[in-house]
Formats: structure tokens, C-alpha cells, sequence
């Protein structure tokens, strides 16, 4: 199968009314603004075109991000902005988590996430009912990812319930040219196999993952700009969240080819397929 077409930005704008954004990878890396960036949030203004960044990173609130773009010289409010720790007050109302005795791994902006969706935080290696897993800095990554699967075990031996939230499913991110890091994700898959170890008949014991490529982030995102699925695109840079979610969400997906995704397209099913292919989001301007 080949490649899907190439785009240009100018030919973005023009036929789309509003813009779903990845963070890093198309916007910024951990080093600062990606070719383009700054130019290209100036034109969506200039086009009265709304927008929205959808970002797995829950490290840090909406607020933080808008302020480290605008140090880069990238005008995006915070209302503009959607991370994936901001959806775990829905999610905690929709499982009835409000309140239950909650272990939060991640800064300080992941923890008052967490706690404005209602939890009860406590310290990782006392006794909790949810584990959310919100970033990989911010605290003493082994000694706590130690404490929370110890108590997660013991939890599970005495037939008491776990609920385990995923804020941010990514596995790697972009954190410069040529530089990547590992993230939650990975963290995540590290103890889903260990749980898978220890417990082989308990089966459901898995993260329940909140950002892209799944719905609400999306549907967050659309509600924001007032925009329907169909009249929307994303622009990310990894097929398997950015590409993936946006298609199950009925919105048009562009992939950036300079980012996580280095497809062999004979190999990437149909659910992955971007509908165009944009280099970078720097030249052709309108």
C-alpha cells in the first residue's frame, strides 16, 4: 500500500474549520518550539480558525503548558489546551472514585489533578484503592513504582479491589532532534506484566488509559471548539494515539513525519492510516 498524499499547511487551513494539535512532536520537544510552530499558531489566529492541544503529557496542567508556550512564542491559552490528567475528574465520577484512598505517581500539577477530581491521596506505600500513574518524574521512580506494586499485591491476595488509571498511555516521547524518553506508558506496561506474573487468573488487573488514542480527549477537544468531527483535523506525529484516535473519532488525521511514527505503509492497517502525510508545519503559510 503507499503512502497516503502530502499536504501543506496553507491547504490545511483552508479546508478544515478547526484543529486538534499534538504537543510534542508537532508543536515543541522537551529542547523548545519544532520549525514552524510559532508561524503556524499565528496563521490559525489570523484564520479565526479554533483550535485545541490535545496532549497525553500529565505532568503538567493546562496552565503550565500555556505558560512554557508562551515562553516559546506559541499564543495558546490555557482553555485551549486539553491534557490527559485534566479527564480524571470524569472519570473518577463515572466509577464512583471520589474520596477512595488514591496513590498518585507524578509532580506536583498531576497530584492536584487528582486531587480536584475528588481523590483521597496517600503516600504510595500505604494501603490505597486507585493507583493513577501519571508521569515518570516527580518523585523516587523505583522505590515508589516498588512501594505501589507491593500494596497493589497485597490488595489483590486479599480480594480487596484495585482500580488502576492511565492518564497518559504513550510509551515513548520526542524529547529533542534525535532524542526520545520513556513515559508513563511504558511504566504501566512494566507493571501489568508483573501483575500478570503474580496473579494469572486475575486477567482485568490493567490500566484503564485516558488519553489518546481514546474518545474522551477528543470528544473534549471538539466540545472546546465548538466544532463538529467532520469538519475538524488532528495533526500528530504518532500513529498509534494521535492517528488511531482521531480516526475512531470521525476526524481527519494528518501524521508530521518527523516525529515518533516511522510507518512502513504496507505494514499500517486501516484504523492507522492518516488521511495526508505533512512534513513539518514550517513553509506555505497563507
Amino acid at each position: 500500500m503507499t503512502a497516503p498524499p502530502l499536504v501543506g499547511c496553507a491547504e490545511l487551513i483552508a479546508r478544515h474549520d478547526a484543529f486538534l494539535l499534538d504537543a510534542y512532536g508537532v508543536l515543541v520537544h522537551e529542547a523548545g518550539p519544532l520549525p514552524g510552530a510559532v508561524e503556524f499558531i499565528h496563521a490559525l489566529h489570523r484564520a479565526k480558525r479554533p483550535f485545541c492541544v490535545l496532549t497525553n503529557d500529565a505532568a503538567r496542567c493546562a496552565e503550565a503548558h500555556a505558560r512554557r508556550l508562551e515562553t516559546m512564542g506559541i499564543a495558546v491559552p490555557a482553555h485551549c489546551i486539553v491534557t490527559s490528567a485534566s479527564l480524571l475528574g470524569a472519570h473518577f465520577r463515572a466509577h464512583g472514585l471520589e474520596g477512595r484512598a488514591c496513590a498518585v505517581l507524578g509532580p506536583a500539577d498531576t497530584l492536584r489533578e487528582a486531587q480536584a477530581a475528588g481523590a483521597r491521596i496517600v503516600p504510595p506505600d500505604q494501603d490505597f484503592e486507585v493507583l493513577v500513574l501519571g508521569d515518570e518524574s516527580g518523585y523516587a521512580l523505583l522505590e515508589c513504582l516498588d512501594a505501589a506494586l507491593s500494596v497493589i499485591f497485597r490488595r489483590v491476595a486479599r480480594g480487596l479491589p484495585v482500580h488502576l488509571v492511565l492518564p497518559n498511555p504513550d510509551l515513548v516521547y520526542p524529547a529533542g532532534d534525535q532524542f526520545f524518553g520513556f513515559t508513563a506508558g511504558s511504566l504501566a506496561g512494566m507493571v501489568e506484566r508483573a501483575l500478570a506474573q503474580r496473579h494469572p487468573k486475575r486477567p482485568n488487573l490493567r490500566f484503564v488509559p485516558l488519553g489518546k488514542p481514546h474518545g474522551a480527549i477528543f470528544s473534549e477537544g471538539l466540545r472546546r471548539t465548538a466544532t463538529s468531527a467532520a469538519r475538524a483535523v488532528m495533526i500528530g506525529d504518532t500513529l498509534e494515539t494521535d492517528v488511531r484516535g482521531a480516526n475512531a473519532a470521525g476526524v481527519a488525521s494528518v501524521l508530521v513525519t518527523t516525529g515518533v511514527s516511522v510507518p512502513d505503509w504496507a505494514e499500517v492497517p486501516d484504523a492507522d492510516r492518516p488521511s495526508a502525510l505533512l512534513r513539518g508545519l514550517e513553509g506555505g503559510l497563507p
